[in-house]
């Protein structure tokens, strides 16, 4: 029997993503059976359960995908000399918050795993670890400001990145509820908290 390249497996596999993709974002999460992506693979169901078990893993699998790419982003900020102002670094995560914004953007998808999570203890897990990894890139940034001279000395850098990782769905939110504002206006608007002498193109007035 030939062997199945790695290629084939890798093409199959991001099939079925996308046609979970799909159903999630056309019924939901919760309304949404394995069978449904099943038939919108227009695969067996050996195949579809010899690679994801359960929505869970499909779902988490999707999530995943689009954190390596907000891994990537922070650890270029991280690694950046000089470090990064962070109202630079909240613009960046702004900029890729709206990547993520289309029609069939994680962040659609992200808002029905937070409500679901609210009674699904096995999405609830995967969303804190999540954010947890999230938040950790923040304070690691914090942490640079503090020592860059940016912050304070006593700048609690936990503190900082809760806050700064807040200002994220915050933003997300209203741009799929309310299709605003937009990302310079909203960015105008940390600014103007941080420092209320900035103008809108961060120069003193």
């Amino acid at each position: 029997m030939p062997r199945v390249s790695d290629e084939h497996l890798a093409a199959r596999r991001q099939q079925i993503l996308d046609a979970a993709r799909v159903c999630f974002l056309r019924n939901g999460f919760h309304a949404t059976s394995m069978q449904d992506v099943i038939n919108e693979a227009g695969l067996s169901v050996g195949a579809v359960y010899r690679y994801f078990r359960s929505k869970h893993e499909l779902v988490t699998s999707i999530a995943e995908s689009v954190l390596d790419g907000a891994d990537e982003l922070f650890e270029t900020l991280a690694r950046a000399e000089p470090p990064p102002p962070l109202l630079d670094v909240v613009d960046r995560a702004l900029e890729f918050v709206d990547s993520q914004l289309g029609p069939d953007g994680a962040f659609r998808l992200a808002v029905q795993v937070w409500s679901e999570s609210l009674r699904d203890p096995v999405l609830a897990d995967f969303v804190a670890r999540m954010y947890a990894g999230l938040r950790s890139h923040y304070v690691t940034l914090a942490r640079r400001a503090v020592h860059s001279g940016e912050l304070p000395p006593d700048a609690d850098p936990e503190a900082v990145g809760a806050v700064l990782i807040g200002l994220v769905p915050g933003y997300a939110l209203q741009r799929l509820l309310s299709a605003g504002p937009d990302r310079h206006t909203y960015l105008a608007g940390v600014r103007a908290m941080v420092d209320p002498h900035l103008g809108p193109t961060g120069r003193h007035r």
